[in-house]
């Protein structure tokens, strides 16, 4: 059976003077347009192409391979807004339609966003932002790894989605986010579990006591712009240092405690300063 939004070795059944005509042996055919056509090409020749339809919903082949194929997930930039959603540059001459009730956000032209294609009920391809079921799991990689990976949800309860090399699902727990991450953004993580299932629990954070050598540089890099004295100290409430510092209280008295120990700073009874 030639399938929509595969690529395919189909075999040559039938020349015209627009084309030719690929099969499978089911009875099935497919155009292949001329200008596609390889040079000398003979009845029963294979060619590999890809399947997909035209502006008059007419099944075409072209041996020009897409961005993206059914069933997996790609980066893909917006061509257009239509007022049925946006049209993605996926590599081929008709754009793929990205439809409003497949965005997790609103989108933007010239914008690049992580999108999965999959066959809609009219038998069309089409993209969607919802691609949770389309990553993969990532047993490869080992606890520890540093990866990289493109954030596709954001959800305030569960935490960070990432897909991970864009392909692996990926999660920075709610407890684990310490900033603001906004949907396309791409973050590098640590892998902290690698879970039955294959996917992936992440943090944004080396191991502790490596994460700690860098948040001790960002508070005295902090201390600095308010002049060498910090108008408080580690006693201060978790929304003004996660405010200023963008780490956890706990986190920062870790830092603090470092830099203490070292002869760095010195802490006061309301502010932190700096010993030159």
């Amino acid at each position: 059976m030639i399938e929509i939004g595969v690529i395919q070795a189909l075999n040559v059944e039938k020349k015209t003077d627009f084309g030719v005509y690929l099969g499978d042996g089911s009875g099935e055919h497919v155009l292949l347009p001329r200008k596609q056509v390889p040079a000398d090409v003979n009845y029963g020749d294979s060619i590999e192409v890809f399947v997909y339809k035209d502006s008059s919903d007419r099944p075409i082949a072209t041996v020009n391979m897409p961005k993206i194929v059914k069933g997996s997930v790609a980066l893909l930039e917006v061509k257009e807004m239509s007022r049925i959603g946006a049209f993605l540059d996926c590599g081929l001459e008709k754009d793929l339609l990205l439809p409003f009730k497949e965005m997790l956000e609103k989108v933007r032209e010239g914008k690049s966003y992580l999108v999965a294609m999959y066959v809609d009920k009219s038998k069309r391809l089409a993209a969607t932002m919802k691609i949770d079921k389309y990553l993969k799991p990532a047993d490869i990689y080992p606890r520890d790894a540093m990866v990289t990976g493109t954030v596709y949800e954001v959800n305030e309860e569960l935490g960070v989605f990432v897909a991970v090399d864009n392909m692996y699902y990926g999660l920075i727990p709610e407890k684990e986010v310490k900033t603001k991450y906004r949907i396309g953004d791409t973050v590098t993580a640590r892998v902290t579990e690698v879970r039955r299932d294959g996917k992936l629990n992440l943090s944004p954070n080396k191991k502790s006591y490596l994460q700690m050598g860098d948040d001790a540089e960002k508070i005295i890099n902090v201390i600095k712009e308010y002049n060498g004295i910090l108008p408080y100290n580690d006693k201060a409430s978790p929304k003004v240092i996660m405010h200023d510092f963008q780490m956890s209280k706990a986190a920062f008295k870790r830092a603090v405690g470092k830099l203490y120990k070292e002869g760095r700073i010195e802490i006061l009874e309301k502010n932190i300063k700096i010993i030159e």
